[in-house]
């Protein structure tokens, strides 16, 4: 009963802004909950409720690379499936972070940025630091390199 009053503080802090999901890592739990089932959990409560500006982490597989987007500040694009078969845009700032060259379809990858709804499932963006220090960092980890 402990463990899904938590659950749910967690998913209502996460759904108001009141927490960065960064906290839901591993290294702070002291709980025995699933924080990557969390994390999912908010994505998908995210989805579903039409909710942005929301820092999520999560995991999926590359089902489609776009074309980079070079207007403004340039980013890599490509589309993920999570575990619930939904997908999301990544939209990859390659002007402040490495570009994922190795990037290839049916690879996997986790996420940390965030979350923008729209009519298509939503967008991830802010996968990188901020110069200016004034948003929560974001990354990709591929293949085992990480992303920022």
């Amino acid at each position: 009963m402990k463990k899904l009053l938590l659950i749910a503080v967690l998913l209502g802090a996460a759904y108001f802004g009141l927490i960065d999901s960064s906290w839901l890592s591993t290294e702070n739990n002291q709980t025995g909950v699933n924080f990557e089932k969390v994390s999912e959990t908010v994505l998908e409560h995210a989805i579903a409720g039409k909710i942005g500006n929301l820092q999520v982490e999560g995991y999926g597989t590359v089902t489609r690379i776009l074309p980079d987007d070079n207007k403004g500040s340039r980013h890599q694009r490509f589309i993920i499936t999570i575990s619930s078969g939904k997908t999301l845009l990544i939209s990859h700032n390659i002007d402040l972070a490495p570009r994922i060259d190795s990037l290839k379809t049916g690879d996997t990858l986790e996420f940390y940025g965030e979350y923008e709804w729209n009519p298509q499932g939503g967008v991830i963006h802010w996968t990188h630091h901020d110069p200016a220090g004034r948003h929560t960092p974001g990354w990709i980890i591929h293949k085992g390199k990480k992303y920022e």
